[in-house]
C-alpha cells in the first residue's frame, strides 16, 4: 500500500510539473524581457537591438529592455547570459566573436558557446568597410596598400579581440601580405572616434555603426568586403572589385537564450523575431544601414555559427593570435 501511495505522488507531481511547463509557454511573456548587448551603446550591434527590441516587444505584447554589457569580446554579456535563468527572459545579440571566434582564441572560457546558449535565430550581417582617416594619403586600395606598407606595421582599432573586425584586418592582412599592429577597445563607438579624431589611422567598420561618419566624411571608404557593391553604399568599390580577390568578411549576429530555455518559448522568440524581421519599419532602417537580414530557424543558426567557426578558426590558427 505505502509503495502504490508513493507511485501515485511521484505520477501527481510530474503531471504538475509538465502542466507548469505548459502553462508556462502559453503565458510567456508576462513580464518585460531583458536584451542583453554585449558592446556599448551607439554600435552597430546596439542599434540593431534595439531596433528589433521596439519590433518584438509588440508582437509579444511586452517591453524588451535593452542592457549594455560590454567588455572581454562580448564574453562578459555571454557569461551573464549563460548563467541566467532559462526561462526566456533574458536575451543576448550573440555575433562572430561570441559564437565562432572566442572558443579558438581564450583558453579559458567560464561558458560553453555550443553547451551553455541556445539559439534563437540569426537576424542580419553587417558588410564591413575598409575606412580610413581623411589626413591617410590613399583613396583607393593600391593607394592605401602602398601607404601601409611604407608605415611598416601600422595601428588598426577595432571593437575588441576576436570582434569581427579585428578578424576581418587580420584575414585582410594575411591575404595582402601586410604587417599590422591591433589595438583593442571596448567597443565600435570609442574605436571609430579615436579613428576619426586621428588617433589611429584606420579599422573595418560595419555600415551601421560607420555610415554617419562616412556620410559626413569623418572617414574615407576605401572598399567594402562583400562580393557586390551594397545597396545605399554604391560609390564604395568592393575590395575584391580592386584586386583583393576573394576576400568576404561580414560582422553577423543571431539571438540567443540561455541553454535550457523551453523549446515551446525558444519558438515563440523565434516567431516574434522573424515578424520584426520581415516589418516594413524594421526593413526601411536596415536598408538604410547598409544591413542584410538573414532570418532563419534555431536549426539553421546552428549550422551557419559551425561554417563560421570553422572558418575563423583557420584563419586564428593561421595567425597564431591569442587572447588570456
Amino acid at each position: 500500500m505505502p509503495l502504490l501511495k508513493s507511485v501515485r505522488l511521484l505520477v501527481c507531481l510530474l503531471a504538475a510539473l509538465l502542466f507548469s511547463a505548459v502553462a508556462g509557454a502559453q503565458t510567456f511573456p508576462d513580464k518585460p524581457l531583458n536584451w542583453v548587448v554585449p558592446y556599448p551603446a551607439g554600435g552597430g550591434t546596439d542599434v540593431v537591438a534595439r531596433v528589433l527590441a521596439e519590433a518584438m516587444g509588440k508582437t509579444l505584447g511586452q517591453a524588451i529592455v535593452i542592457t549594455n554589457k560590454p567588455g572581454a569580446a562580448t564574453n562578459i554579456g555571454a557569461d551573464f547570459v549563460a548563467h541566467s535563468k532559462a526561462d526566456g527572459y533574458v536575451l543576448m545579440s550573440a555575433d562572430t566573436a561570441t559564437l565562432a571566434a572566442n572558443p579558438h582564441l581564450y583558453s579559458k572560457l567560464t561558458y560553453s558557446a555550443e553547451k551553455d546558449l541556445a539559439p534563437v535565430g540569426l537576424t542580419t550581417r553587417f558588410p564591413l568597410i575598409l575606412a580610413v582617416n581623411p589626413q591617410i594619403p590613399a583613396r583607393n586600395l593600391k593607394e592605401f596598400l602602398a601607404w601601409a606598407k611604407e608605415q611598416k606595421a601600422p595601428n588598426y582599432a577595432s571593437p575588441g579581440a576576436g570582434s569581427p573586425h579585428h578578424l576581418a584586418t587580420v584575414l585582410f592582412g594575411q591575404q595582402a601580405k601586410l604587417e599590422l599592429t591591433h589595438v583593442p577597445y571596448r567597443g565600435a563607438a570609442p574605436a571609430l572616434l579615436d579613428v576619426v579624431a586621428g588617433q589611429i589611422p584606420f579599422m573595418f567598420v560595419d555600415t551601421a555603426s560607420g555610415y554617419p561618419y562616412i556620410s559626413t566624411g569623418k572617414l574615407r571608404a576605401i572598399g567594402i568586403a562583400s562580393p557586390k557593391r551594397v545597396k545605399n553604399f554604391d560609390e564604395i568599390p568592393t575590395l575584391q572589385e580592386q584586386g583583393l580577390s576573394g576576400f568576404e568578411a561580414y560582422a553577423w549576429q543571431g539571438l540567443v537564450v540561455p541553454a535550457g530555455t523551453p523549446a515551446d518559448v525558444i519558438a515563440k522568440l523565434n516567431t516574434a523575431l522573424l515578424a520584426a524581421i520581415d516589418s516594413i519599419p524594421v526593413k526601411a532602417r536596415m536598408q538604410v544601414l547598409g544591413l542584410e537580414a538573414i532570418p532563419s530557424s534555431p536549426a539553421q543558426m546552428t549550422q551557419y555559427t559551425a561554417s563560421e567557426r570553422a572558418k575563423w578558426g583557420a584563419v586564428i590558427k593561421a595567425s597564431g593570435i591569442k587572447v588570456e
